[in-house]
């Protein structure tokens, strides 16, 4: 089984070297793509590249517009194009870490009965993860982003016009991702196709990344329609895999992520006290870490895995 992993990167140089080389280091074979926002810190491409497997993608990174899925598809379309020899696509973030030794992850994706793992949930119903308006103002409107530069108390001020978004259902106004003007289009979705939405985190099976590729170059008015919604990433490929009635889907994202407390979506810092609940059976990845405000935690895992390493290796040895 050959793994690919992507990961998508924006800041802190040391902790994206540490999670390559932690995968690497347990798993030499595999693909890791790291496709690499570079406004904020460069990586070294050189110092990458040197490692057999690994390829570097520059690209932006907005959060809340169509350039993550952008970013995740350019990865598909190299795999695909080039023809890569993978069966399973892992998507991480660089302040993602894994909760289970590499070796074991792999192994459970090599048996399993599932082709993929991802959150999905319907959108409009009352299974959504997110209120009725919530997911209406991301996917029921097409926006157009105005990229003003305004002082924040002339920004905070217009958000009191967001009040006709309450009065009609036609048009909308959106400042969670600057300055947005969306109208209400008659809708892509039906009882046939219908709105799903996830975390971004997904572990595909190499057949869900070959119908995602089809799909998405063969259906350029769902693709068009969804490159201006809002946060497309976590309902793009939920909804175009689950639609397909092709697959069996374990519904998790084998991710371990705290919302709670949460600001504007961003998930707390893990630290040792989270260590518990992230290794936790169901669990392979977790986020978010920071390195610079925390290597413990980082230190711990690693420990971690070399214990359980040892413990099989003296399993064998005595076998």
């Amino acid at each position: 089984m050959k793994a690919c992993y992507l990961i998508l990167s924006h800041k802190n140089p040391q902790q994206i070297y540490r999670l390559i080389n932690t995968i690497k280091a347990a798993s030499p074979d595999c693909y890791i793509i790291l496709s690499h926002d570079s406004r904020n810190c460069d990586v070294d491409v050189s110092r990458l590249e040197k490692i057999p497997g690994v390829r570097v993608q520059f690209a932006t990174a907005d959060r809340g517009d169509f350039s993550l899925v952008e970013n995740y598809m350019s990865a598909v379309n190299w795999l695909v194009n080039n023809n890569i020899d993978f069966d399973w696509l892992i998507k991480l973030s660089a302040q993602d870490y894994p909760t289970k030794p590499i070796s074991k992850i792999e192994y459970s994706l090599s048996n399993t009965e599932y082709d993929g793992f991802m959150e999905y949930f319907k959108v409009f119903s009352p299974e959504s993860h997110w209120s009725i308006k919530e997911g209406s103002g991301r996917y029921l409107y097409r926006y157009k982003k105005f990229p003003l530069s305004l002082p924040k108390w002339l920004f905070s001020a217009l958000k009191a016009t967001r009040i006709v978004n309450h009065l009609q259902k036609f048009f909308r106004i959106d400042f969670e991702y600057g300055i947005r003007f969306g109208f209400r289009p008659k809708p892509i979705f039906n009882s046939n196709f219908q709105c799903y939405g996830g975390l971004f985190f997904t572990i595909l099976s190499r057949e869900c990344i070959n119908y995602l590729y089809s799909f998405y170059h063969n259906n350029p008015h769902i693709v068009d329609y969804y490159k201006e919604t809002l946060i497309p990433e976590e309902s793009l490929i939920q909804t175009i895999l689950v639609n397909s009635r092709k697959f069996k889907f374990y519904n998790e994202c084998k991710h371990y992520i705290d919302f709670s407390n949460s600001i504007h979506g961003h998930p707390k810092l893990l630290t040792e006290n989270d260590l518990e609940v992230m290794t936790q059976e169901n669990y392979y990845f977790a986020r978010k870490f920071d390195l610079n405000s925390n290597s413990k935690i980082l230190d711990i895992l690693d420990q971690e895995f070399a214990n359980q390493h040892s413990k099989r290796f003296s399993k064998s040895s005595l076998n």
